[in-house]
């Protein structure tokens, strides 16, 4: 039976004492006891093996028994998708982009971008969640909402989905695999034209997601999926 991961971000050698949501999770829900093994993850890649000390339903006290760096991703991959006003939908998109291995996801300003203001403390809990849900080492980065044009310096390989009826490659076909990739994923009712011209202008590849038209959070969810496909 696997271990229990939980998320303990200033986690050491020596002992650690879970927050109070953490305990309760681990001694009431999980039934955990005094002498049970346990992992802490700090989301940089550290992986501890601890026991459980002190049952404390409110600050459960775990005593760290070793420690292994788990190695890091060996290829970035980054999303910048135009959040929308629906936050349920979008807080599904970061949970499944975390258990897909995305990297990075940066919130999105456009012109036509529907959201700017998110709630990050709520939506850095369900990166943690999905995180230790897929049993990954690295936390990824939700990043400050940044405007399109600030993300036209990156030096990754580089691509835009867009509606547009213009030429595009299909993403599996464009991406080549084992280098560090940013995907751009517009608002609900597409980017700008001029916003297309700009990212064309500046180097990003136009690319296709497939044959139907995608709400953004699904046109995020294919995107993810596809790019860690041609990483696999």
């Amino acid at each position: 039976m696997e271990l229990p991961v939980f998320y303990a971000r200033d986690a050491q050698s020596g002992f650690y004492t879970m927050d109070e949501p953490t305990s309760k999770y681990c001694i009431q829900v999980l039934r955990k006891e005094k002498g049970d093994a346990v992992l802490l993850a700090d989301g940089r890649g550290s992986r501890y093996e601890a026991v459980i000390v002190d049952d404390h339903r409110k600050k459960c006290v775990a005593e760290v028994t070793a420690q292994t760096l788990m190695p890091a991703p060996a290829v970035a991959l980054r999303i910048a998708i135009a959040f929308t006003k629906n936050a349920a939908r979008m807080e599904w998109f970061l949970e499944k982009a975390v258990e897909i291995g995305v990297q990075e996801i940066i919130p999105l300003i456009t012109l036509r971008t529907e959201k700017e203001k998110l709630k990050a403390e709520r939506l850095q809990n369900i990166l943690v969640s999905a995180m230790l849900q897929s049993r990954q080492w690295h936390l990824p980065v939700l990043a400050e909402p940044v405007p399109l044009e600030r993300l036209m310096a990156s030096t990754e390989q580089r691509f835009i989905a867009h509606c547009l009826p213009n030429e595009k490659k299909h993403l599996l076909d464009a991406m080549q695999p084992g280098q560090n990739t940013l995907l751009l994923i517009g608002p609900e009712g597409d980017f700008a034209p001029a916003e297309i011209a700009l990212a064309l202008q500046y180097g990003f590849v136009p690319v296709t997601l497939g044959n139907t038209r995608l709400r953004t959070e699904t046109a995020g969810l294919v995107g993810c999926t596809l790019m860690a496909a041609v990483n696999r």
